[in-house]
């Protein structure tokens, strides 16, 4: 489990897993590799482990250098222009920090798990107007930028290809009184409107399961469709970002969630459960 500062998208993240293998297989070490580039070690390093976004004129130097076949070529440069795009985010570059936006745009299947609060990618305006001030308190303008990125960023599952969401939520995440009522009775009503969609699955997870699952806390898993790229598994707080990349530490995580699915309620429940709450209010 690891704390960074993704700046890479997907396709970055697959480039240089691929930069590295092919240097491995020229038979070279990181070390005879950066000499011949004329670079410092340090340089090739951050590439190799995904720190540093390589450059399309870096990656014919080095494909070259490792006597890369033509075509393979062709194709990890056209990675490489594709890894250094302009997505939507950059927008919002003083809102979004690190890459988790970049990853999740990239993503076929999102599954998330949330105890205290409704996901991003489900909350109305109204909702997430009231989470942002409470964390930007006497900042209006602030609030204001914040507020249009996030309502930017939930078109990801209305989109022409939108990934699968699969969310379960904890029965004190949809209690959790956020924004009065009024506000909490429109993000349940839009729960239900959102769970009607084809690429969006919704559980609840009721108190009575007890400590049999979720109890660690909040995460995020993406998923991909192209198998070399991994999964990553991602959880934030008030002390930062973890991004979990491992593969024991990403299928522990998988497993966790596979148990929380199945301990939560199936979807005709869980509708039945978040309508009866917002009646309440």
């Amino acid at each position: 489990m690891a704390s960074l500062q993704h700046s890479l998208t997907a396709r970055g993240r697959r480039l240089a897993r691929e930069l590295r293998a092919h240097r491995e297989s020229a038979g070279m070490t990181l070390d005879q590799a950066a000499a011949a580039l004329g670079w410092n070690r340090f340089k090739l390093g951050r590439i190799e482990s995904g720190k540093t976004r390589a450059t399309a004129a870096d990656v014919g130097r080095i494909l070259d250098l490792y006597g890369t076949e033509d075509s393979v070529q062709a194709a990890l440069l056209q990675l490489a222009r594709e890894a250094g795009r302009r997505g939507w985010w950059t927008a919002y570059s003083g809102v979004f920090t690190g890459g988790y936006v970049s990853l999740e745009d990239e993503a076929a299947e999102i599954r998330t798990y949330h105890v205290q609060l409704i996901p991003g990618l489900l909350q109305t305006e109204d909702y997430a107007r009231a989470v942002i001030s409470a964390g930007t308190p006497g900042d209006p303008d602030e609030v204001n930028k914040r507020l249009h990125a996030r309502m930017a960023r939930k078109t990801l599952l209305s989109r022409p290809d939108p990934p699968r969401l699969k969310a379960v939520l904890a029965e004190s995440a949809l209690r959790q009184l956020i924004g009065g009522p009024q506000v909490m009775q429109g993000q349940l009503t839009e729960l239900g409107r959102a769970a009607q969609r084809p690429n969006v699955e919704i559980r609840a997870l009721p108190y009575t399961v007890g400590a049999r699952a979720g109890v660690e806390g909040s995460f995020v898993i993406l998923r991909y469709l192209d198998p070399l790229d991994l999964d990553i598994a991602y959880s934030e707080g008030i002390y930062g970002n973890v991004y979990i990349e491992g593969a024991d530490h990403v299928a522990r995580c998988n497993a966790e969630f596979d148990d929380i699915w199945d301990a939560a309620l199936d979807e005709e429940q869980s509708t039945a459960l978040i309508t009866a709450i917002a009646a309440e209010l």
